[in-house]
């Protein structure tokens, strides 16, 4: 048996476990970082801050795979600030008290704390308001990431103690960039042609994580010469689509589609359709929305638009997807196409701003019913005039109410059926205005 005094050998230092290839890959410098030079350069935001040495607590907002994490931890390398990383998914309000102990206590001891929380869009508004003291009095410097549109999802009082940072989705070239200095890391370029090279950084859809993480899957295949798409394609898995039906790429890409139809502009209308159903949104959804882009942006201008969309909504419900789909680009091409109004639209808005002004006012005794001798000896029916007994089967009376100044609503364009509309208003028009004497 061994005691204080016999020599024990040390154990073997043990090899260190696989790293994957974006960590590997992870940045040492923030002059490094690939695609945020509006954020990092110079000119910068965090340039100017680093440059100044007044770093503020900042909210990074992004797609997935740009950096936020990798330029959280280079900030507190270039600030001698002490990093923590957290994340909102699986932080309680216990652990966040025990990491704000720990910052104190670092802070007594002259020693800052940047705290990066990720995900924090999904702490609630309590546990959002519990970083507020911890910033004010210079306990930590607060760098969160995000997903979501931080005006949205954040708390008026958080944002208006950080500044929020916008950043990008990698283009084409930043993801060349990264795919080479993959291939530096390897030690060898990857077994693709040309093709299969760019459909390989569209398959990463902006997403350097993602584009290494498929590198990696590629540098472990024992291939012979160069891969073609197709067979590129065969081999490995398209990334799917970013998209979240309940965040920002459901309600930015329902915009695109909306404002697209209302551009008359078919093929991009098509294009983020495609999109929006590509990423598994409802096509109820879909359905419910295009209708009311013929409602609101064609209107009177076509009103067969409108009957289109219910008719297109009906046939989905038939037949499902994929079929069905069709039936709603059919009806989103026939609306992008169709002449462009929104005069009933604005008439509506106008009439219940109206409204809301004149709520109380009672419509004039001559358009309203007498059933009782009360009713007839108050005046009401008094002066009414049938429109079938008038000349025109028109009388030109007046309907608003008698305190009440005659208003104009609806103002028809001179697009589609809606010409013809404003053909018969002016009409009236006209017939009103002589037969009150004012023509």
């Amino acid at each position: 048996m061994a005691d204080l005094f016999d020599r024990i050998d040390p154990a073997p230092p043990h090899k260190p476990g696989p790293r994957p290839l974006a960590d590997r890959l992870r940045p040492k410098r923030l002059a490094e970082v690939i695609g945020q030079d509006h954020v990092l350069g110079p000119e910068g935001p965090l340039g100017v801050m680093l440059a100044s040495g007044t770093l503020s607590s900042l909210i990074l907002w992004g797609p997935p795979g740009v950096g936020k994490t990798t330029i959280a931890r280079l900030l507190a390398d270039e600030t001698d600030l002490s990093f923590v990383q957290i994340s909102a998914i699986f932080t309680g309000v216990a652990d966040l008290k025990k990491v704000f102990e720990a910052a104190k206590l670092r802070h007594a001891n002259g020693q800052g704390t940047l705290l990066f929380v990720d995900e924090i869009h999904r702490f609630n508004k309590a546990q959002q308001d519990g970083f507020l003291p911890h910033m004010e009095d210079g306990t930590i410097l607060l760098v969160g990431a995000t997903t979501e549109n931080p005006s949205f999802e954040l708390n008026a009082a958080l944002l208006s103690r950080a500044q929020v940072l916008v950043l990008e989705r990698l283009d084409l070239a930043h993801l060349e960039l990264l795919a080479q200095r993959a291939e530096q890391e390897l030690g060898h370029a990857l077994p693709l042609t040309g093709p299969a090279r760019e459909q390989l950084l569209e398959m990463a859809d902006g997403d350097g994580r993602a584009l290494l993480n498929l590198i990696e899957q590629i540098a472990a295949w024992k291939v012979e010469g160069a891969l073609s798409p197709e067979a590129l394609a065969r081999r490995l898995q398209k990334r799917a689509a970013q998209y979240d039906k309940s965040g920002d790429a459901h309600y930015n890409l329902i915009s695109a589609l909306h404002k697209s139809v209302r551009g008359s502009d078919p093929d991009a209308a098509l294009y983020w359709l495609a999109r929006m159903l590509e990423g598994g949104e409802d096509p109820r959804f879909l359905a419910r929305r295009i209708t009311r882009m013929a409602i609101e942006d064609i209107g009177l201008a076509d009103p067969q638009a409108q009957t289109l969309c219910l008719d297109a909504w009906s046939v989905y419900e038939r037949l499902g997807s994929p079929e069905g789909e069709l039936a709603l680009a059919q009806a989103v091409i026939y609306l992008a196409l169709a002449p462009k109004s929104n005069a009933g639209y604005a008439a509506y808005r106008n009439a219940r701003a109206a409204a809301k002004r004149t709520g109380s006012e009672p419509p004039p005794k001559h358009i309203l019913n007498a059933p009782t001798k009360l009713m007839k000896d108050e005046g009401y029916g008094a002066g009414y005039e049938y429109d079938h007994d008038a000349r025109d089967a028109f009388s030109g009376q007046d309907y608003f109410p008698e305190a009440m100044t005659r208003g104009v609503y609806y103002s028809p364009v001179e697009r589609g059926f809606e010409r013809e509309l404003k053909r018969r208003l002016d009409h009236f028009t006209r017939l009103r205005a002589q037969r009150r004497g004012e023509g």
